[in-house]
């Protein structure tokens, strides 16, 4: 089912075929990381920021993930992209994690084209909590996959 996801994505032009090293895959996960801890520092005193650095944490951790597997986003839906990798190669094990994902990345679309929206910080909360769970999977998949993986981070 993987490999005919694959082929799809390829066919309709929303990834292309992308070789890169351990080092790169690490840099956006460390990016990642980087983003949760700015999430956290700010979680008490900015909501929306707090939210979209958590999407921004799980996003990169995605690409980092579709980068491990030997592909890239290559569309003008590369977000969307991800999220829909997410799904099919987490399975549905994890779908509650991904399905909180791309509501983030669909209220973060809401954000930047559209005004007028809020965040609680129930919500932050939740999103930053997910973040966490998200990167730290993605970290446990690429690490069982490739034992050379060092994140010293």
């Amino acid at each position: 089912m993987f490999d005919k996801l694959i082929q799809k994505l390829k066919k309709q032009g929303k990834i292309k075929k992308q070789k890169a090293g351990i080092v790169q895959i690490e840099a956006l996960l460390k990016e990642a990381i980087l983003d949760l801890g700015e999430a956290k520092k700010i979680s008490h005193i900015a909501e929306r920021a707090t939210y979209l650095l958590a999407y921004m944490a799980m996003l990169k951790a995605g690409r980092a993930l579709l980068l491990f597997k030997g592909y890239m986003p290559d569309d003008g839906a590369q977000h969307k992209t991800v999220v829909k990798f997410m799904f099919h190669f987490l399975g549905k094990e994890f779908k509650e994690i991904v399905e909180h994902f791309d509501r983030m990345r669909r209220k973060r679309n809401i954000f930047t084209y559209e005004i007028d929206i809020s965040i609680s910080k129930t919500e932050a909360g939740s999103a930053f909590e997910t973040a966490v769970k998200f990167v730290n999977l993605i970290k446990e998949i690429i690490k069982r996959e490739n034992q050379q993986a060092e994140f010293g981070f």
